[in-house]
């Protein structure tokens, strides 16, 4: 399968240039587009100074448009995307596939003091549910925000289901891309699966005019932990294939299912 990964800051004043990446991966042959957070809406730090009105009609907007263009192009999309469900804000990941619509709901968010996203959004504190999974194209298809990815629970839930490709939307900035490398290429390699981290682009300043950089640089790792494709600090436009011969290659050199097996922990 041919996935493609949108290297953008945000989209949030119409999606004409998500458009145009969409008539280049038509051609290539992909048949899912992933996004990176705030994408769809403006990055937290201009968001929690936004209208709740605002934001509502941004946002339906918005999930209009990506619904149009996935029927357009026969694309499914996975996006990140603030909604407003009764007056309240909702840190979401929507996937567009086919003729529907569906939404996971992030369930841990980021609580530091200079970036509190738990604070502002209304997303439920609660026990930790299954990460949302997904077919296409006979992959089983894993969704985690980028935050989350720090979480064993959610990689031990996709080592149950088989995973063949877990997709993490991303908003890092402070120089952590070493850091984002080597988690992900652990997870990729640890549960013999694809990760692909999609990483924002841009740059916001806050309060005290802190200039906050998205560095991009996303990339695809294996299902042996090694990075296939990357990209650098610019708008761009990842593509690259989902081999599922190479996950179950990789699956029967590695033996991590079947030794869990033997044991009844799967």
């Amino acid at each position: 399968m041919t996935i493609a990964a949108l290297q953008t800051s945000s989209l949030a004043l119409g999606l004409n240039r998500l458009e145009y990446y969409l008539k280049i991966a038509k051609i290539k042959g992909v048949t899912l587009l992933a996004l990176p957070e705030y994408a769809l809406n403006q990055f937290f730090l201009e968001l929690r100074q936004t209208p709740l009105g605002m934001i509502e009609q941004q946002s339906s907007t918005q999930l209009d448009a990506l619904y149009r263009l996935s029927q357009d192009y026969q694309i499914a999309i996975v996006a990140p995307i603030a909604r407003v469900v009764q007056e309240k804000v909702i840190k979401s990941i929507v996937v567009v596939q086919e003729d529907k619509i569906s939404y996971y709901n992030q369930q841990i968010l980021i609580n530091y003091p200079h970036w509190n996203e738990e604070k502002f959004f209304d997303n439920e504190i609660a026990p930790l549910q299954a990460p949302f999974v997904f077919r296409l194209d006979k992959l089983k298809i894993g969704i985690l925000s980028g935050f989350e990815a720090n979480f064993d629970f959610f990689w031990q839930e996709f080592l149950k289901q088989d995973i063949d490709l877990v997709i993490v939307p991303n908003a890092a900035t402070f120089y952590s891309n070493e850091r984002w490398q080597m988690l992900l290429k652990t997870r990729a390699f640890c549960n013999n699966c694809y990760v692909l981290r999609v990483n924002r682009i841009g740059e916001v300043r806050d309060e005290d005019k802190n200039v906050w950089r998205f560095y991009g640089e996303s990339f695809l790792a294996d299902s042996n932990g090694k990075i296939v494709v990357e990209l650098g600090d610019s708008e761009e436009l990842l593509i690259a294939t989902i081999d599922k011969r190479k996950i179950k290659e990789s699956k029967r050199i590695w033996k991590f299912r079947s030794a869990l097996k033997k044991r009844d922990m799967l």
